[in-house]
Order: structure tokens, then sequence, then C-alpha cells
């Protein structure tokens, strides 16, 4: 048994470890608070000289943190982006500015939400992705209406480069979908936003897929907070939303739509959305076969539980905000009629049944 003195001299021992601990940390913590305020002051703060720069369109924040290190207008991308995602700022500008490195943080984040000169250069046409596309139906349209054939957009969306590059550049957006990268068939698939997008004649392919996924992130920039509120994720949100997409047309039907999927889920249901089956089969179908349904994938919704891999197509605004705010009721099923496009809903599976002998079968 250990004497009283050598219990006194471990104890010291033990508290003379924990009290360089308890000062290193200190020490760091100092210290990188001490960088962090100083690299966001005035890069010169006598300076009278104006820089001029242009925020490209389509820039993330990421994207203008560089540009300003690269023209020495501030310390540190690093910080000033941190910066930027901590304090929660957005709503920056495209344009060409005039910076000067005298220019406090505060300065320079104000000047970029009050835009500089526009850049006016002229379109030379336009490219229209619609809504509830697949990436591959996604690659026929710029096949079609651009200098860029099928293949070279497969290469590019395809490449681990780029999408490392996209994900650096929307963590909040593209963090889950690199990190399921193995299971989906296309790693974008969901993350395009479609609209409509103008093409300058020197506008390169990977110019114009970056502003596809700039236009989704910020459709979600207003939702991101709802996403951590509801404990869940972009992903699981775009592939609910690609579902709602396909299967209602309503702003009210795709409510009451993302109501049931979310009741079948919470019940261990099979959500037994066609719209899985369709992409499993990788072909677009009106109706769809017993046969169909059999299709070994873990995209196929009829026998396999919960949300599959990811996203289907690329899906509207207004199936996304379906798909976070969805009306809360007790149905459990729902079809829709597609000579009217009415969508009847049902708690039980009798009155399911009831409503397809009515208004489905022949």
């Amino acid at each position: 048994m250990p004497d009283r003195k050598s219990i006194k001299t471990v104890r010291k021992i033990v508290l003379s470890i924990v009290s360089i601990l308890i000062i290193l940390i200190v020490v760091l913590v100092f210290s990188g608070y001490q960088y962090y305020t100083s690299s966001l002051e005035p890069l010169e703060p006598g300076s009278n000289e104006d820089v001029p720069i242009e925020i490209p369109i389509g820039s993330s924040r990421t994207d203008i943190s560089r540009i300003l290190e690269e023209n020495q207008i501030i310390r540190s991308a690093f910080v000033f982006n941190y910066h930027l995602r901590f304090t929660g700022e957005e709503g920056f500008q495209a344009g060409y500015y005039l910076f000067s490195p005298s220019m406090s943080t505060n300065e320079i984040v104000t000047q970029l939400q009050e835009g500089g000169t526009p850049i006016m250069e002229e379109a030379s046409g336009s490219i229209t992705i619609p809504e509830g596309f697949t990436v591959e139906q996604v690659a026929i349209v710029i096949g079609q209406q651009t200098d860029y054939s099928i293949d070279e957009f497969f290469d590019l969306i395809e490449d681990e480069d780029f999408l490392a590059e996209k994900a650096e550049a929307f963590p909040e957006l593209l963090s889950e979908a690199t990190e399921v990268q193995e299971e989906t068939l296309y790693n974008l698939e969901g993350y395009l936003y479609p609209a409509t997008y103008e093409l300058l004649d020197d506008t390169t392919l990977n110019e114009l897929v970056t502003q596809m996924i700039n236009q989704m992130n910020q459709i979600f920039e207003d939702h991101y907070a709802q996403i951590d509120e509801q404990e869940t994720t972009v992903h699981k949100i775009l592939t609910m939303a690609s579902f709602i997409e396909r299967e209602g047309i309503t702003y009210e039907d795709r409510e009451l739509i993302s109501g049931v999927f979310y009741n079948r889920l919470d019940a261990g249901m099979a959500l037994q959305t066609d719209v899985s089956v369709t992409y499993a089969l990788g072909e677009h179908q009106e109706r769809i076969t017993y046969d169909d349904l059999e299709i070994d994938s873990p995209y196929n919704l009829y026998k396999h539980t919960g949300l599959g891999p990811g996203p289907v197509n690329n899906p509207s605004e207004e199936s996304i905000r379906a798909s976070l705010y969805p009306v809360e009721t007790d149905y459990m099923y729902f079809l829709a009629d597609l000579s009217t496009r009415e969508v009847y809903f049902s708690e039980s599976y009798e009155q399911h049944l009831e409503y397809k002998r009515e208004y489905i079968d022949d």
C-alpha cells in the first residue's frame, strides 16, 4: 500500500500536468483569437490605393474570399470566409468593384452586399432546364443547346477534382452528397437547379454547371436553419423533394403528398413511389407494371424502406418547400387520376382500394 508521501508526490505530478495543459489550452485559444481578429483588420490602414476587382457571376463566398486575398485586399481568405459563414453574411452581388487595402471587413462586406458596377456582358444565348429533369436529361439538353457534348458533361460532373472543388465551395449544400458518393448513381443528381441560364460567348461548361449548383445553394440559403432545427439534411430534403416533384402537380397536393410520405416513413412502411421505380429502370413511364416493381435496385422503394440512396431528379423550389413543410394529416395513401390530374388521399388501405376502383381501374 503506497505511503502518504508517494500519494502526495503523484498528486503534485498530476496537478502539474493538468496546470500545464490548461495553460497550453489558454495560450492556444488566446493565440487563435489574436490570429482571427488580426486577420480581419485592414491589410494596409494608411493605403490610398483603389484596386479594381471583378466578382464573377455565380461566385460563392469561398470564391470571393480567394479573389480578395489574391488582389491583396484582405490578409486571409480562410479567416474572411469563416467570418462570413460565422456571422451569416450573404447577399453578395457580382460586379466590378474598387476595393482598398485600407478597408475594414465590415466596409468590404457592406460594399459586396450593395453591389458594384454590373457586369454588362451581353448574353449570346440561354439554356432552360425543366423542373424535375434528371441528370441524364440535363445532359441531353446541354448537348442539344450548347457547344458542349453529353460526354463532356458527364466527364465533368464525375471528375473527382471538380466534385471536391464544388464541395469546398458549397459545404452546406454538398457535404452529404460527397459522403454518399459511392451509393448514388450520379453525385450531383438533385443538386442542379432547374431554371433558365444565360450563356455568354466564353461561358465554360464548368461555369454553367457551377451556376446550377450555386442557384440551388441560394434556394437553400433561407432553409439551412430550418434543416438544422428539424435535425435532417439537405440530401434527405432533396431526395424527398424529387419524389414530390413527379407525384404532384399543385403546391397544395405536394404538401399533402409530402405529409403522406413522412407518415409512411414514421410507420416504417415502404414509400412505394413509382418515381423511384422509373429512375431505377432508367426511363420515365406513365404507368409501371408488376414486373417493373421487381427490379433489383436500391432506388426501388417498393422493395426497400427509407428514402433510398438519394434524389431521382432535380426538383423545383416548390417541391423543396413542400418537403420541408409537409401538411400534417392522417393520410397514408394517395393516387392520381392521370386523365384529370386529380389526387385522392386516404387514411386506410381499404379506402385507397375503393378510390382505385372508382378512379383508376378501367
